[in-house]
């Protein structure tokens, strides 16, 4: 089990939780990216427990595991979509939610390129747009990063190498 806070665990299958009344995500190593041990998944993990207000939207773009949209939703989040551009990350991310007992109405997986169609932004956009991907597709996807989330709303941007964080906060 890994510790993110007081309040939030990511513990595997075979573990009990270290603490039963903590947010426990439930959450093996598989084939997607995310299982919570990487530095850049535990930032925006603490970043979600310490800032999302109960009833945000939340867009996690690059979903993996879904990990970060779990976790949304266990802290409070109302609806979450999970976006990613490998098939078996969307597979991943659904069944994971559902092993976290998360209600299937307030998620929603779906492979990048339809996400990125025009017609396809959401009727809504999200309070919080999270993306733990690498520095480049952060680039190139600013637009529609930015587009997707609301006026006031937080973009949380991780997976960035030291030497890449100048050009990334230019771009956005």
């Amino acid at each position: 089990p890994i510790q993110i806070s007081s309040r939030l665990w990511i513990v595997p299958t075979w573990h009990q939780a270290p603490d039963p009344e903590a947010i426990n995500l439930v959450l093996d190593p598989g084939l997607a990216f995310g299982t919570g041990s990487h530095p850049t998944t535990q930032l925006c993990l603490g970043w979600l427990d310490q800032n999302l207000q109960p009833g945000d939207k939340i867009m996690d773009y690059g979903c993996g595991s879904g990990i970060l949209a779990i976790a949304a939703l266990k802290l409070g989040a109302r609806h979450v979509t999970g976006i990613d551009i490998d098939p078996q990350a969307i597979r991943a991310s659904q069944e994971n939610a559902l092993r976290n007992q998360c209600d299937p109405l307030k998620f929603h997986f779906a492979a990048a390129h339809q996400a990125t169609k025009p017609d396809s932004q959401p009727e809504e956009q999200a309070d919080i747009v999270v993306a733990n991907i690498l520095a480049n597709p952060l680039i190139l996807l600013a637009p529609v990063l930015m587009q997707i989330a609301r006026k006031q709303g937080h973009i949380v941007l991780s997976g960035i190498l030291k030497e890449q964080a100048e050009e990334v906060r230019d771009t956005y």
